[in-house]
């Protein structure tokens, strides 16, 4: 009896707990609905945007017609070796031994049938070999022609024939959510091409700030890009050359979807100054300036956010001798608008010393025009070659300004602005070195250096101070 009933109530307590949960499914629960896909449709393709006669987006025949014109750049440094005392007292000398060189990879874009190949400075600086790979694996040794660190370009040579180049986009016609490609070697993966939009232009993140009188003014894509792919070429679905890819924005080291490019129009008047001259022709206007925020309208009672603050001029600059004051706002150069110090440093970087351009800004409220020569960093108009004496020395100086002088307490000096191969690296002058004297001669602009050294001969002193305020010197023979 006792298992008869433990039975039935267990049936009972079953029965009563499936009509429980059916009870609750019909009132509680709203009904689910299940929807089957046939196995055909589990997977679904869409076509991209493409032109408007509603064909798809093919990005084949760019590709084609741009790979064989970016290359791997292999470079190589060569160190001493390091001899260690405590093993040579164990060992004895080991006789032949070298160290092993340092290597480096990258990528670069052939720009003409005469072998010119552009690339990242950060990608040769410092090298004692570099070798291009073309893309069907032929080996060249390149020469360097000129590099520009302001900008992180570079200029190689190679001497072959018929080689497959990329001809200038318009970076200026880019527009925002336009398809682009960049072409590169990514980890030593040679000729990988990768597809994204232009998400925004004249972008400055502040990657060169180490080199005073650099220029920023990137444009922005989404188009993966990792290291190896410096140098190489971000194209237009055209197969023009519109970018020189650079940075990217990581916390990793890899790419997290926002990669940089140096923008044509910077990139073309660099080369032809470096084919031309071998030394980039740097126009400035002699203006410090800042963007024009919400912040700085409020402070200085300015009634439109536009244009670009000027919030200093220089003493001896194209600025002031054309009449343009601290607090005017530059509207535009040349009839192009500028709304950033970006897009005011890609316009100027256009230029050379010596040329003219129409600036308007705004004072009190009304628009003012004004024709500037410009000048270069040591003051003058004049164009900088290659072969000049100064460049022996292998760096660049500008005029202190009357603030500089009176904190360092001199009556005059040039401020090394940056340095490259030369007697200065040699000895171990570095940016932001103060140069007070030259064999005992005192400087007060370049044209003091290249008079005293015609004159010199045999070895050279420099006389300054080093960024501590230290007084230091230097010797070398020319």
């Amino acid at each position: 009896m006792k298992a008869r009933r433990f039975v039935g109530l267990f049936v009972v307590a079953v029965l009563g707990a499936m009509v429980a949960i059916i009870v609750y499914s019909r009132v509680f629960q709203p009904e689910a609905t299940i929807v089957e896909v046939p196995a055909e449709q589990k997977v679904q393709y869409v076509n991209l945007p493409g032109a408007a006669s509603g064909s798809a987006l093919d990005f084949t025949g760019a590709v084609e017609q741009s790979m064989d014109a970016v290359v791997h750049v292999k470079t190589k440094v060569f160190r001493e070796y390091q001899v260690n005392p405590l093993y040579e007292f164990f060992f004895g000398d080991q006789p032949g031994s070298e160290a092993p060189p340092i290597l480096g990879f990258g990528s670069g874009v052939i720009i003409s049938d005469k072998g010119y190949i552009v690339t990242n400075n950060h990608v040769i600086d410092g090298s004692d070999e570099i070798v291009i790979v073309l893309n069907n694996k032929e080996e060249y040794n390149a020469r360097l022609i000129g590099t520009d660190p302001t900008t992180d370009l570079a200029l190689l040579k190679v001497e072959a024939d018929e080689l497959s180049y990329l001809k200038f986009g318009n970076s200026d016609a880019l527009r925002l959510g336009e398809w682009v490609l960049a072409i590169g070697n990514p980890y030593n993966l040679t000729s990988t091409v990768t597809a994204g939009i232009v998400s925004a232009k004249a972008r400055n993140i502040n990657i060169l700030r180490s080199q005073e009188f650099s220029i920023e003014s990137f444009i922005q894509t989404d188009a993966a890009v990792n290291p190896g792919n410096s140098g190489g070429a971000l194209i237009n679905t055209r197969g023009e050359l519109v970018g020189i890819n650079t940075a990217i924005a990581s916390r990793t080291g890899a790419f997290s979807g926002y990669s940089f490019a140096i923008p044509v129009s910077i990139v073309e008047k660099i080369v032809q100054d470096l084919i031309e001259y071998g030394e980039v022709q740097r126009a400035i206007l002699g203006v410090e300036i800042r963007d024009v925020t919400a912040e700085l309208a409020s402070e200085k009672n300015i009634d439109e956010i536009e244009g670009v603050y000027v919030s200093s001029v220089r003493e001896e600059g194209a600025a002031r001798q054309a009449g343009i004051r601290k607090g005017d706002i530059i509207i535009s150069i040349d009839d192009n608008r500028v709304n950033s110090s970006a897009a005011l440093q890609e316009v100027v970087s256009r230029y050379r010393p010596g040329q003219k351009v129409r600036v308007v800004v705004k004072r009190d409220g009304k628009l003012k025009q004004f024709d500037l020569l410009l000048r270069n960093l040591q003051g003058s108009t004049e164009i900088v070659k290659k072969d000049d004496v100064l460049n022996i020395l292998g760096a660049s100086f500008v005029p202190l300004t009357e603030r500089e002088k009176h904190a360092l307490g001199l009556k005059s000096g040039l401020k090394v602005t940056s340095v490259s191969k030369g007697k200065f690296m040699k000895v171990g002058i570095r940016e932001g070195f103060i140069l007070t004297s030259v064999n005992k001669k005192p400087v007060g602009c370049v044209n003091d250096i290249a008079s005293i050294l015609k004159e010199s001969e045999g070895g050279v002193i420099i006389e300054g101070m080093d960024r501590n305020g230290s007084k230091s010197y230097y010797a070398f023979g020319m």
